[in-house]
């Protein structure tokens, strides 16, 4: 906003808002004129005295302060700085939440005692419902940088006052708070606008950074000198080239539009993958490239990756694919981490895409990146939650596991959240202390979340955002730090555009999202069976028949693990205590019509092999795959190298086959291939 008006004309335009309703067309800047106007809404009297009941108390602001550690952090070295650069003007440094609650001041002298007469203090809230007019809700309610002078408050006691906002927004949008520079009146620095808007940035830039340490960062600037400066772009990139955050700078040179960025990619902009920006920038380390973007502009950009950040290694370096195999030759099983001997690796059988869940699931396991896991019912998206939690540093600590498709629509909140003794009819009258406060340490899993009603939702993406939570029937809040795990056989990114999912809730939970191949998919049904087999019969050794396994080999198994483990069960049950083999007799009838019905051969006229069979040597359990024994690399890459092997040797080179094995579009496809080499 310009510079404020005098005093006398804006008291006279104030009073023609109080009798009229609005104010005089034209007399105000159009923003001051819209504040004002919410202030009368609000029903706030200018000469009103400030009541203090809005004041958070000592426990709450300490609760407050905790919720909002990332911003708190990033924020007090800038405003140090700020204030060291405006300290001989008697002033104050501020910052705020997005509801507008002081959480820290920085201040001293005189000044300071004047400002805490008006409540402009840690705890206090300056919304403009509360406040009217000023420079910290005004700030908010216009989501931009905003001055207001003296007069221009719309309560007259904060006249004295000379403040300047701006907003802080995170990479994807969302308001976090304002960051306010307050001076007495005749005390005014005419750059204080400009600094505090340019220490907004800044703060804004270090959270970026530091909440996606392990991704991509794209820097960008229209000048190549520019990449470094507090102006530059900055965004984050998956390893598969989706836009996952900007900064300020970056929304604006890449136009985005009203497209959010999780549905953006990086080619959508520039005409490179990310592989192949990573493989320019390793030529010229040093050296900015120069990009043209595909309406024509240009931005120079600089890739920063730290360590952990793993991408595929150029052409020249990996192994080219192997033509297509005929009907005899072996598969290959993606390799195992040499390093991993816990309870995900237990889980792999030689499978490639559920081997990659498995080693991108480790990498988050002592970091505060929720897993969403999605897959269709019977996939094993709780033993793979189970696993990571048993794998990961709360192992210790609880697993709480609740299905948001079994509950009663009403008691999902109660079980989430708990609730006081009798908080409502039908309450255990000994009160609960619900899942959410049961997993504190350790690991909440909430399976098939995509079942849970959006009033739910609501509430538990306020729980997220805050890290507590406050049980039903109480006003005490309760820190909570738990690993979350989310499951869902619904795709969530469908449910969102329908309007069944709360957007804002699903990037929550969306840290890192793995997808479970369905078992008609899996490499390694034989292993997988003989595990099974193990599991339910420990030490006896069991065995299916080649015929049989052939024809459940082909089965569709539309309820996936869960189903095929019933299978097996069964089949077990069925065994005289002196056979080892399972074959056809010993199916329950369903199963077997519906092989024979899918499968060519002895099992379709239903023939059985030799009684006699079942007393023969027990033939050997299915082992796993040579190469889990003998190459062992150490990275993701050359499990992708070898997942997509894998899905081209499955398919017969059949491209579009083997994209829907691995989950991913054929164009992805071919940009690996790319990569590889082929």
């Amino acid at each position: 906003m310009p510079a404020s008006q005098p005093d006398w004309p804006l008291r006279k335009i104030r009073q023609h808002l109080l009798d009229h309703g609005c104010c005089p067309p034209g007399a105000l800047k159009e923003g001051l004129a819209r504040s004002w106007q919410r202030s009368l809404a609000a029903g706030l009297t200018p000469l009103a005295s400030c009541k203090r009941t809005d004041h958070l108390g000592e426990v709450q602001l300490r609760h407050l302060r905790a919720s909002q550690h990332a911003l708190l952090a990033h924020s007090l070295p800038v405003m140090e700085y700020l204030f060291e650069q405006v300290r001989p003007v008697p002033s104050m440094v501020i910052l705020a939440d997005s509801g507008g609650t002081l959480l820290h001041t920085l201040g001293e002298g005189q000044f300071l005692g004047k400002a805490e007469r008006v409540a402009l203090s840690a705890g206090a809230t300056w919304h403009e419902a509360q406040r009217g007019t000023n420079a910290i809700g005004t700030a908010l309610a216009e989501a931009a940088a905003v001055e207001i002078n003296g007069a221009e408050h719309y309560l007259d006691r904060n006249s004295f006052l000379t403040c300047a906002a701006a907003p802080i927004f995170s990479g994807t949008g969302q308001l976090l708070g304002v960051l306010d520079m307050s001076a007495e009146r005749g005390h005014w620095n005419p750059y204080s606008l400009g600094l505090v808007n340019t220490a907004a940035r800044s703060i804004e830039n270090r959270l970026l950074c530091a909440q996606h340490k392990e991704r991509t960062r794209l820097h960008l600037h229209p000048r190549a000198e520019g990449i470094g400066s507090l102006g530059e772009g900055i965004v984050i990139v998956s390893d598969d080239g989706w836009l996952i955050a900007a900064n300020r700078s970056a929304r604006e040179w890449l136009r985005q539009g009203n497209a959010p960025l999780g549905a953006l990619r990086l080619e959508q902009f520039v005409p490179h993958s990310l592989e192949q920006l990573h493989a320019l920038q390793r030529r010229h380390p040093q050296q900015p490239l120069a990009l043209t973007l595909h309406d024509g502009r240009s931005l120079f950009a600089q890739l920063h990756s730290e360590p952990a950040v793993v991408h595929l290694l150029p052409a020249s370096a990996q192994p080219a694919p192997s033509a297509a195999p005929g009907p005899a030759t072996a598969l290959p099983a993606a390799p195992l981490p040499a390093t991993a001997h816990d309870a995900l690796a237990r889980l792999d059988s030689g499978d490639a895409r559920w081997r990659l869940a498995c080693a991108k699931v480790r990498r988050i396991l002592d970091k505060p990146i929720a897993l969403l896991i999605q897959g269709e019912s019977g996939v094993g998206k709780e033993w793979l939650a189970r696993a990571a939690h048993a794998s990961g540093p709360r192992r210790t600590q609880p697993f709480v596991a609740l299905n948001c498709a079994a509950l009663p629509e009403g008691l999902i909140e109660a079980e989430l959240f708990g609730h006081a003794p009798g908080a409502f009819t039908g309450a255990k009258r000994e009160g609960r202390t619900g899942l959410l406060r049961q997993a504190h340490g350790g690991t909440l899993l909430l399976d098939e979340i995509g079942d849970m009603p959006l009033a739910a939702q609501t509430r538990l993406l306020r729980v997220l955002q805050e890290r507590e939570v406050t049980p039903l029937g109480t006003h005490k809040a309760e820190p909570l730090d738990f690993f979350l795990i989310c499951a869902s056989h619904r795709p969530l990114r469908q449910e969102v555009e329908a309007g069944r999912f709360r957007a804002d809730l699903y990037w929550r939970i969306n840290g890192l999202t793995v997808e479970l191949p369905p078992l008609r998919q899996r490499s390694d049904f034989e292993a997988l069976t003989a595990s099974l087999l193990q599991s339910i019969e420990p030490g006896r050794g069991l065995a299916i028949s080649p015929d049989l396994l052939h024809s459940l080999k082909r089965y569709h198994w539309p309820g996936n693990l869960r189903q095929c483990a019933s299978v097996l069960r069964t089949a077990c049950a069925m065994l005289e205590p002196h056979e080892r083999v399972l074959d056809w007799p010993h199916l329950a009838d369903d199963i077997r019509a519906e092989l024979q019905a899918t499968s060519p051969g002895s099992a379709a006229t239903g023939t059985t092999a030799p009684a006699a069979a079942s007393t023969q040597a027990t033939p050997s359990a299915p082992q796993p795959p040579a190469s889990l024994a003998t190459a062992m690399p150490h990275s993701l890459i050359q499990i992708e190298q070898a997942a997509v092997q894998q899905a081209l040797l499955g398919s017969r080179g059949n491209v579009s086959q083997a994209a829907r094995t691995l989950g991913i579009s054929r164009q992805t496809l071919y940009r690996k291939l790319q990569g590889l080499g082929g």
